[in-house]
């Protein structure tokens, strides 16, 4: 298994992979009307939202219709950047030693979720410095910033089941033999996949409506927030659910882990201070018992 982390192309293609999403998403109506069109009403409406958001207007594609060259460029990188990512993902010393298929998955999720916080936290600056600065505050952070914010919270979910680091109470599990362990783990699976398959099949016609209608947020930037939004939730649920049924494999033959207090330490850091205040403690960084030490000295 490979521990090392943090290299440039791990961050170069979750960014190029975000690009790519990007752009489909909000050229998303071109595809509709090219693939699938509405009614001639709809079309109408959904032509005109296109045309209101196109980046690139007037530009030709390959094959006529709305969708252009740069929106197919960005259909045929998505799937690209999402292989060579998984292939490239690498699992940092801080986390959980698990390396199927799936999980791959849900920790190149996770690199993406992590560069939506870095571009979340860059438009809220952007705005501030415009707005508290030179006075002339945008009409889109605010929708960007909730947008971003909605698939960072999402994406965040799958990262930390792939993790094990959602809020478990061990208080019960920790006393109990390993097969009784193994039988919770189970049952929780199983709610978990029945949570999702219940929440995909009530949810999913609203879904594919607002999808259908390209729902917008109504706003003056009017982000179709409503219309992806919703897709999302379903599809990371479902994700949720398979990553919980590999855990439950990944983790069946797995020595029981005895949860304390000291879960919470990060051992990294840990070492950092070890190292500043020396094996004894007595360290530059050790003011406390430095003061103390120097008091006795003085006394004596």
């Amino acid at each position: 298994m490979k521990n090392k982390s943090g290299s440039f192309i791990e961050w170069l293609i979750p960014f190029c992979f975000i690009l790519c999403a990007g752009w489909l998403i909000w050229h998303l109506p071109a595809f509709t009307l090219d693939w699938v069109p509405p009614d001639q009403s709809q079309a109408d409406n959904l032509r005109g939202l296109h045309h209101r958001n196109d980046v690139t207007p007037g530009m030709s594609g390959p094959f006529g219709g709305e969708a252009d060259w740069v929106d197919y460029l960005a259909l045929l990188g998505l799937p690209i950047f999402l292989y060579i990512g998984i292939r490239t993902v690498r699992r940092a010393p801080m986390e959980f030693e698990s390396w199927r298929p799936a999980d791959r998955v849900s920790v190149f999720i996770g690199r993406v979720t992590m560069m939506m916080i870095i571009l979340l936290t860059s438009v809220m600056l952007y705005e501030v410095l415009l707005r508290y600065v030179f006075e002339a505050p945008t009409l889109w952070a605010n929708e960007l910033s909730l947008w971003l914010a909605g698939f960072v919270f999402l994406c965040a979910g799958l990262y930390a089941m792939q993790q094990r680091s959602h809020i478990r109470i061990f208080l019960l599990y920790d006393i109990c033999p390993r097969w009784m362990q193994r039988l919770f783990d189970t049952i929780s699976t199983v709610l978990i996949v029945l949570f999702a398959f219940f929440l995909v099949y009530g949810g999913y016609g609203e879904a594919l409506d607002k999808l259908w209608r390209w729902e917008t947020f109504g706003t003056a930037f009017d982000p179709p927030i409503p219309a992806t939004l919703k897709p999302t939730v379903l599809i990371i649920v479902s994700l949720v659910a398979i990553q919980a049924v590999v855990n439950l494999i990944s983790d069946w033959n797995a020595e029981p882990v005895i949860h304390t207090a000291a879960d919470d330490i990060d051992q990294d850091e840990l070492e950092k201070i070890r190292a500043a205040v020396g094996a004894e403690g007595v360290g530059d960084l050790d003011v406390t018992r430095g003061s103390i030490q120097g008091n006795q000295t003085e006394r004596n």
